[in-house]
């Protein structure tokens, strides 16, 4: 179903990526050097106190940032990132929630100098989205995201209840690796129907009035994608051919993976009902990964897009499993309890 490209370009993204390690830990051990002067000019009496505590907030973050390279061990770590949202069960609840964790990873990617381009943003009728897509371009950008795959969790006193009652809605997330010019995936022309359709505006001058949305869906797996960011209806199909390329690539890890896993254990754990993450708004405020048990009490802090710890306790468990032997599938894979395609 797909193969890979030539050597040259692979021995072309090590060598960039090795060259990226070099520095980063040239830039640790300069760092490293900086904190050791002030910390001795400090002890000879020198009024360095700040810029000390500023070296050494900045000494920790690449810390930080250097250990949790050596958890990138997928096969497609260092790509960038495809993210699809989608609401599931909730209702109103659910569309408004699988829109305010796009607008969660948003935060996030540009907190931490990321390119953000949303592809697809279908708005739902009352309020929220129906489902969007977007792509990260940045430093391990779908290393760091496979393990946000799965189902997240909200409950919360509903805005959408007259009553003004608890409410638990769930929305799925799935990110792939961005191999588009990487992997060859051989789609027919006779598997796909293709849809245009006139794509959601602001209104006013914002209005699109050409049908230049483009809807594919591949007829024999089922997957529906869409794309509505550019004016122009073949930008528009061609960024729906890469995200479909990339579900499709996605499709054939996990079922390879699938039929490996099956000669160890079963696979029944894997369902939608198993959400990864609770987002606890009421009657206490709390967001905890079931995974690895990594919480946070600040609510708002978390849907600002502070979500490294929640990144690095899960890349943390997942090569943690490897390790062992438990968790083969992490290596070059979104996660073990991704909802089906």
């Amino acid at each position: 179903m797909w193969s890979a490209s030539g050597d040259g370009e692979a021995l072309s993204r090590r060598r960039a990526s090795v060259l990226a390690e070099l520095e980063r830990s040239s830039t640790f051990e300069r760092s490293v050097d900086e904190v050791e002067t002030l910390a001795e000019w400090i002890r000879e009496g020198e009024d360095v106190a700040e810029d000390f505590r500023e070296h050494l907030d900045r000494l920790e973050r690449q810390l930080d940032e250097f250990e949790l390279g050596r958890l990138f061990a997928g096969e497609h770590d260092a790509e960038d990132a495809i993210v699809t949202i989608n609401p599931g069960a909730g209702g109103t609840d659910a569309q408004d929630w699988a829109e305010m964790l796009l607008e969660m990873y948003i935060r996030w990617a540009r907190g931490r100098g990321f390119e953000i381009e949303l592809l697809d943003r279908q708005p739902a009728e009352e309020a929220g989205i129906k489902g969007a897509t977007f792509e990260v371009k940045g430093d391990h950008a779908y290393g760091r995201l496979r393990v946000e795959s799965g189902v997240h969790r909200l409950v919360r006193m509903s805005p959408f209840d007259t009553q003004h009652r608890r409410h638990t809605s769930f929305a799925s997330v799935a990110a792939f690796p961005d191999l588009d010019d990487r992997i060859e995936i051989e789609v027919e022309e006779g598997d796909l129907r293709i849809d245009t359709f006139r794509a959601s505006g602001k209104g006013g001058q914002h209005v699109n009035v050409t049908d230049s949305a483009v809807r594919i869906t591949h007829l024999p797996t089922g997957i529906v994608v869409s794309c509505q960011n550019e004016r122009s209806q073949h930008r528009n199909r061609e960024s729906a051919m890469k995200v479909l390329r990339a579900r499709l690539y996605d499709r054939a890890v996990r079922e390879r993976k699938a039929r490996e896993e099956a000669e160890k254990e079963s696979l029944g754990d894997n369902t939608w009902g198993n959400q990864i993450r609770s987002y606890v708004f009421q009657p206490y405020r709390m967001v905890k990964d079931h995974r690895t048990n990594h919480q946070v009490g600040d609510v708002d802090r978390v849907m600002n897009g502070d979500l490294d710890g929640f990144i690095k306790a899960g890349l943390t468990m997942a090569a943690s499993s490897t390790s062992s032997g438990s968790g083969a599938g992490a290596r070059d894979g979104p996660g073990s309890r991704r909802p089906g395609s």
